[in-house]
């Protein structure tokens, strides 16, 4: 089994499986961040030396324990850990229960579903603003939930093997949940907050950029790269803005906007081209992100046997 293989075989598991049911490691892992978080005062040092803690040693351990496997069972271990990092399946299935819920006329169960996948207020969110915020999750997500999970996976395995990409796939995958549980814009993390932030930032630059070509390449490509340019700049989060604005214009919709965020109402940029988003367009997302998700797999096919 070799690098190719093994994406393969993660996005497979994926697919068939999706997320473990009965227990999942990031639960724990984020239980054990809630927990050390709680225990430490609110500033930047402290949320430094809270990263360090939870991202360093389960990085390097887990690296080291599949580095010295035999190549073929390294490949293997690493194809599982691919499965548990990857959120396609997983973010499929949230977005879709908003489809579902907004198509048979269920506002409750829509507020609900769509408060799984974004951090905004969704009380009072009628049905246009659940579905742009379902969409515009769904495209933010799939930068650093889909893109960037393969993104380190194979760039570390291209270099190091199967534990260098099994160290570098869990870095990335709690850097991202630290992001998601520390990096609001609120008092109580704006300073512990501030290097997992800052982290996630750095760790997803690289792969929000191609992942923004890879929607112009499979969609509307001039309106894709048309919005990225004018408009990703205007949004506050530097690798969300361009995933967001290629997406919304290789799709034709028109996404953003004022909405509230811990009961403060923030006005924000309208991005995107064409028309609010309709019945069907999360499914046409979706589909979107899948074309996407295959041309990845093709180049990573070819960059594997050229690199070998």
């Amino acid at each position: 089994m070799g690098l190719s293989v093994a994406v393969i075989a993660g996005i497979a598991l994926d697919a068939l499986l999706g997320e473990p049911r009965a227990w999942h490691p990031l639960v724990g892992f984020g239980r054990l961040a809630d927990a050390l978080e709680r225990r430490l005062p609110r500033r930047r040092w402290a949320g430094v030396v809270a990263w360090l803690t939870l991202v360093v040693p389960l990085a390097v351990l887990a690296g080291a324990l599949v580095w010295a496997l035999p190549l073929v069972a390294g490949w293997a271990v690493s194809a599982f850990v691919l499965w548990l990092c990857i959120a396609w399946h997983s973010l499929k299935a949230h977005t879709r229960a908003v489809a579902t819920a907004l198509e048979g006329g269920d506002m409750v169960d829509a507020r609900a579903a769509v408060g799984r996948l974004v951090s905004r207020d969704t009380q009072t969110m009628d049905g246009a603003a659940i579905r742009r915020a379902g969409l515009e999750s769904l495209l933010e997500n799939t930068g650093d939930g889909v893109h960037a999970t393969l993104f380190w996976f194979v760039v570390a395995g291209l270099i190091g093997g199967p534990g260098a990409a099994v160290a570098a796939v869990l870095a990335h995958r709690a850097i991202n949940t630290l992001d998601a549980m520390w990096g609001y814009r609120i008092p109580r993390y704006e300073r512990f907050g501030w290097a997992a932030a800052r982290a996630d930032d750095l760790a997803n630059w690289p792969s929000a950029r191609l992942t923004a070509v890879s929607f112009a390449l499979v969609g509307d490509g001039c309106s894709a790269l048309r919005c990225w340019r004018c408009q990703a700049a205007a949004l506050p989060s530097p690798n969300a803005g361009p995933v967001m604005c290629a997406g919304a214009g290789a799709l034709r919709l028109q996404l953003g906007g004022g909405a509230y965020y811990h009961g403060v109402y923030e006005q924000r940029p309208v991005f995107g081209c064409g028309g609010p988003p309709r019945i069907g367009d999360i499914e046409r997302t979706i589909a979107l992100v899948g074309r996407t998700l295959w041309l990845w797999l093709f180049l990573i096919v070819v960059v594997d046997w050229a690199w070998r």
